[in-house]
């Protein structure tokens, strides 16, 4: 097909040799497949600002840190130099994202850079190596369901372990290959510590993948693992290891932050003990 605008300053600089097709379209960016030497990719062609329809940008951009006094100056102005830092910082977010997610475990492409606009990224494929399908588009057994859903669970504590947040992670945004779902579009990555909006973006994200995967196992609804996460990292208790239980109680004291936690690792307690009668009755 014809090489897009966008696309062609890295066939120039030889980081893509042709377009093979374009794969799709959305709010903030048009994404196609490309042939890079051997390998077959994906390339992430942002849209402009005044394009882009993804609502309430502002609410992601809070607390990401720009390290050049200049540059943060000009975005807080709004000039045409400060609009164009703004677009930039947008479109990096994705790719430092990447990069961290992945060395933290998370299953995500893998980037090969964002070059003017043009994030450039691993193409993930089904068994038969066509374009793996979204998760909305997957049917599932109540025992995959359970499955998936448990491992969206642990990325999403992996993620706040380093302190990210997806902020718009939803059936959509999730790929599904031969080993299991994999997390897509983060330009909207959301740092925990220094965004107010932090602990109502990650109830979102895990209520989304909940609300999902409840329709193929129905003992998900009322489960409350965004509490249970959100009360953990506030406390400073959450890791890469935390084992979840889905379950969360209120504490009817503003302040009891101890009792809540004790609750929820009573539950964990339980919650393990019981999967270790299992293994031993299965043996």
């Amino acid at each position: 097909m014809k090489i897009p605008k966008r696309i062609q300053p890295l066939v120039d600089d030889g980081l893509v040799d042709s377009v093979l097709r374009q794969l799709m379209s959305g709010k903030e960016a048009t994404v196609y497949v490309v042939q890079c030497g051997d390998a077959v990719r994906c390339a992430k062609v942002y849209k402009e600002a005044s394009k882009r329809s993804f609502k309430q940008a502002v609410l992601y951009n809070e607390g990401r840190k720009v390290r050049n006094g200049r540059r943060a100056r000009a975005m807080e102005k709004g000039s045409k130099f400060g609009r164009e830092q703004q677009e930039e910082v947008w479109q990096n977010a994705e790719v430092e994202a990447l990069y961290k997610l992945a060395d933290a475990g998370v299953r995500v492409p893998q980037p090969y850079g964002c070059f003017e606009g043009v994030l450039l990224m691993d193409l993930i494929t089904d068994e038969e190596g066509f374009a793996a399908p979204r998760l909305n588009d997957v049917s599932m057994s109540e025992e995959q369901a359970l499955e998936d859903h448990l491992e969206i669970m642990n990325y999403i504590v992996r993620m706040l372990d380093v302190g990210i947040i997806h902020g718009d992670l939803s059936e959509f945004n999730v790929l599904v290959d031969e080993w299991g779902p994999v997390i897509i579009d983060l330009p909207q990555a959301v740092d925990a510590a220094a965004n107010n909006n932090a602990k109502r973006m990650l109830l979102r994200d895990v209520n989304n993948m909940t609300s999902y995967y409840s329709q193929f196992a129905s003992q998900l609804r009322g489960s409350r693992y965004g509490q249970e996460i959100w009360a953990l990292y506030e406390a400073g208790l959450l890791t890469c290891n935390t084992v979840l239980t889905g379950r969360f109680a209120e504490s009817d004291k503003l302040t009891d932050v101890n009792n809540v936690l004790g609750e929820i690792s009573a539950a964990r307690e339980e919650y393990e003990e019981n999967n270790q009668r299992i293994l031993e009755l299965e043996l």
